[in-house]
């Protein structure tokens, strides 16, 4: 069924308060949620009156204004109108990362206790499937409720959701480079972010149809997806990540068969999506699409490019990628390519930035490194580069910044600083437009020289034997001198592990001037990821010291 929208009535106030764009006015939109096997329709209507009567179950439970309810949004109907019951009811919500992908029951146990104690809810909401995973500890102190267990309730409430200038949401961070933090939200700023994303998609409220697999619990998938489309009134199509990563051609095929003309996805899922599209069996139907935002991850042009090439006879145009900047302390994003403009890339001397200096080279010549452009800084945003010519660590300020990191005081002081936030992310801008080069944690020193280890993990990709986006960089001092370690996932068991291994090296010899010590390939699945795709480096370097790593093969190498 096509749902794209053609009669939106009288256009909405495009820059409304968070509560009157998501509680007020007439609603024509529709949530088309995936449960089971399929796609169930609800209107936004209908979702927000199902959300007052929630909000009396969670009153019961003892939400009152001013208290915060512990959440483990998944992309369920349930989920969806239980974030806005609880919102209603006065609480602010925090946001739980969802098991990351190789965590064990005993370790997401522990991360959920550990964020637990920092926000100290009135109650945890979380999935019936995830019960199994909350501590016997939790349980026994704190009421643990199911989202579909909010139905059914007392009746509604009066809403009274937080006020401007109050926390409204703590974005606990998917934790790709470090433990979760979380980052404290007003409606001003949730409200702010999302008039931004407006302006940059070139949307009119009531117009849109938005297609989306990401999880609910990343900023992405609540912000970009979710909220985007209930505050002003475009139909949303909500699959899930589960579905996408057992079938990564239903995220094109929902666009085609719903007319979807916005969605947003990381520069791996875009790769797996692109990979599983077949030449010879098209897509249902033209593509709608305009805007297909790429962020949460460095964007690989050659995936540009191959999706390009991959969709454009079901209708995709170039200029629907925007390539985007974007982090959890700003809501979500901070730059952006502009809208109908096809994406740029520039390419500039490896060696340069990581001295610390922005210097064009020569497209492929053997110190260059081709990064793409996220675009210029979003309206009423300012990021700080450095001096004209220099790579430093990226500064920013936005009126969708969040105030602090909820229950973490150091962490808050040593980020959040003069008003403006420092990102740890390394860049520079170029013509207008924001590059980054690597985050300063991916910034790695072995023996004496500097490398990113996402350009060396980018670059492996390309050697056919590896799995792409499943290959990390690890400096290590496991043989009490610091060495460079490869993990990495083959495609096949019976590869020559050896050659791979040494097909590596000379990679890393070649771009960086480095040598790896260690190669491990591991078993389909195991690099710990987050929900949204995103390698973990901080857990891959914890399970390599302990040595908690299911390994294929282990090759020496030097």
């Amino acid at each position: 069924m096509n749902a794209r929208r053609n009669d939106p009535g009288t256009p909405a106030d495009p820059h409304p308060g968070l509560w009157e764009a998501l509680l007020g006015g007439s609603r024509r939109g529709t949530l088309q949620a995936w449960e089971g096997d399929r796609f169930t329709r609800t209107g936004w209507a209908e979702v927000s009156a199902d959300a007052h009567a929630m909000a009396g179950t969670l009153r019961a439970a003892g939400v009152v204004p001013g208290t915060r309810v512990a959440a483990v949004l998944t992309n369920t109907p349930h989920a969806v109108r239980g974030l806005l019951a609880a919102w209603i009811a006065g609480a602010a919500v925090a946001s739980l990362p969802l098991p990351a992908r190789g965590m064990t029951a005993a370790e997401y146990g522990a991360q959920l206790g550990a964020l637990l104690g920092r926000v100290d809810p009135t109650v945890l909401l979380t999935d019936e499937t995830l019960l199994p995973l909350t501590p016997a500890e939790v349980t026994a102190q704190l009421p643990v409720l199911t989202w579909s267990s909010l139905e059914g309730g007392p009746g509604g409430v009066d809403p009274s959701p937080p006020g401007p200038d109050e926390v409204a949401f703590i974005q606990c961070s998917s934790g790709s480079t470090s433990v979760p933090k979380g980052c404290a939200l007003t409606p001003r700023a949730i409200a702010a972010q999302l008039g931004m994303m407006l302006e940059m998609a070139g949307s009119t409220p009531g117009r849109e149809v938005i297609g989306c697999w990401l999880p609910l619990s990343h900023d992405m998938g609540a912000f970009g997806c979710l909220l985007n489309a209930w505050a002003y009134d475009f139909d949303l199509v909500l699959s899930t990540p589960e579905r996408f990563s057992m079938a990564p051609r239903s995220w094109f095929r929902d666009l085609s068969e719903y007319g979807a003309t916005m969605t947003a996805g990381t520069s791996t899922a875009l790769h797996l999506a692109t990979r599983a599209q077949s030449k010879v069996s098209p897509l249902p139907r033209e593509l709608a699409l305009r805007v297909l935002v790429m962020g949460a991850e460095r964007v690989d042009w050659d995936t540009i490019t191959a999706a390009t090439e991959r969709f454009a006879p079901s209708g995709l145009r170039p200029e629907a990628f925007m390539p985007a900047y974007g982090l959890a302390e700003a809501t979500l994003a901070v730059s952006c390519t502009p809208y109908d403009q096809r994406p740029r890339a520039g390419w500039f001397e490896r060696t340069a930035l990581l001295e610390g200096r922005a210097t064009e080279a020569a497209a492929g010549a053997p110190d260059a490194v081709r990064l793409v452009s996220n675009g210029p800084s979003l309206p009423g945003v300012e990021i700080t580069a450095g001096a004209p010519g220099t790579s430093a660590e990226l500064l920013i300020s936005s009126p969708s910044l969040a105030t602090h990191y909820y229950g973490d005081p150091e962490r808050t002081a040593q980020r959040f600083t003069g008003g403006r936030l420092r990102t740890g992310d390394l860049g520079f801008e170029h013509e207008g437009e924001i590059y980054v080069a690597g985050r300063a944690d991916d910034l790695l020193s072995v023996g004496g020289r500097k490398i990113y280890a996402a350009e060396i993990e980018s670059a492996l990709d390309a050697l056919g034997p590896l799995r792409k986006g499943s290959s990390v960089l690890l400096d290590t001092g496991r043989a009490g001198a610091p060495e460079l370690v490869l993990l990495t996932e083959p495609r096949r068991r019976r590869d020559d592990f050896r050659a791979i291994a040494d097909d590596a090296a000379a990679l890393a010899r070649g771009k960086a001037g480095v040598a790896l010590a260690e190669c491990w390939f591991l078993e389909h699945g195991v690099v710990p990821r987050t929900p949204s795709g995103k390698v973990q480096r901080n857990r891959c370097r914890a399970l390599l010291g302990e040595e908690r790593l299911r390994a294929i093969a282990r090759v020496r190498l030097g």
